[in-house]
């Protein structure tokens, strides 16, 4: 490790400059352009939900990198490495190498026995390691983290008016109508039936995921709904502008065709929102996205994992 450079905790005033960091240091552009957000929804935002940390590499007064934390909200015994970042011109000098090993001590002492290089939903950037990031990579097999998952997002293209994707909704909201479905954007009072269907239905975290997504600015959910009940929802940028998710329909309305329709309008969203793309993160249904937005999978992510105390 280079013997000058020095990690200490990150003030929340240090956000701007985080920022700047991440701009530069992220090697997706795609990434890049999301910094802002990016760093808002895994330190600002998480910070309100769940316990956090943001660590600095500094070589005298300059930041050189950045590293954000958090614990499991549903397992205090699981760390999340949630960001990464060092310049370009300082790597392979030993700054992400101290970032997590600080990061490591510092999630024992809040408990957890594991750490994971993973998303940590509801506030999450990324679910694993891109694979295009091949010296992080190479950087958590070096510091004994195994992979033990991996993940993918599909990307729909929304650049031109013929995309699949841009696909027009109206018939098929005219035969749900005649069905008795109604579809409709989602406003900050339908957050308690949302937020019913996700939990009782899915699980996990969805419903705070539909949190960030309802009444908040650069994102959106619509949802679909029968003799006043809400019986399906999609949502988009929860954590990232430019990402599609969750999206779940009731067991009894499966195969209607309400999924394709909401994800479609969602994608009109974006699309009118100035993005040329949408990530669909964290992928299970690859066919059904294939089909209903000409999406294709593009982004894999790696996924590790460390037992605390093992070398």
């Amino acid at each position: 490790m280079d013997a000058e450079i020095e990690i200490a905790d990150l003030a929340p005033g240090s956000v701007a400059a985080v920022t700047r960091l991440c701009e530069r240091a992220l090697d997706l552009p795609e990434d890049a352009a999301e910094a802002a957000v990016i760093v808002d929804a895994v330190w600002t935002r998480a910070a309100a939900d769940r316990p956090v940390l943001a660590v600095g590499a500094y070589r005298g007064v300059e930041l050189v990198g950045v590293l954000v934390g958090s614990v499991s909200g549903t397992d205090q015994r699981l760390g999340h490495v949630d960001l990464v970042a060092v310049a370009p011109e300082h790597r392979r000098r030993g700054a992400g190498r101290a970032l997590l090993a600080a990061a490591e001590r510092r999630l024992a002492g809040l408990g957890a026995s594991e750490v994971l290089l993973a998303g940590n939903p509801p506030y999450y950037a990324w679910p694993g390691i891109d694979v295009r990031y091949t010296p992080a990579v190479c950087a958590a097999l070096a510091l004994g983290y195994r992979q033990d998952r991996t993940a993918w997002n599909m990307t729909a293209d929304l650049s031109y008016d013929g995309s699949p994707a841009l696909r027009s909704t109206e018939a098929a909201e005219r035969r749900l109508a005649a069905q008795g479905i109604t579809v409709r954007r989602a406003e900050p009072a339908d957050l308690p039936a949302l937020a019913a269907l996700a939990r009782g239905t899915f699980g996990g975290t969805w419903d705070a995921e539909l949190a960030g997504s309802v009444g908040r600015p650069g994102a959106g959910c619509h949802l679909a709904e029968r003799d006043g009940e809400v019986i399906a929802f999609a949502a988009y940028g929860s954590s990232r502008p430019s990402w599609f998710g969750p999206m779940g329909t009731a067991p009894a309305a499966e195969g209607s065709g309400i999924g394709g329709v909401l994800l479609r309008r969602c994608l009109a969203d974006q699309r009118a929102a100035g993005h040329d793309s949408a990530q669909i993160g964290w992928v299970g249904p690859v066919p059904f996205y294939s089909r209903s937005a000409g999406a294709r999978i593009e982004r894999v992510f790696f996924l590790y994992r460390k037992a605390l105390g093992i070398q």
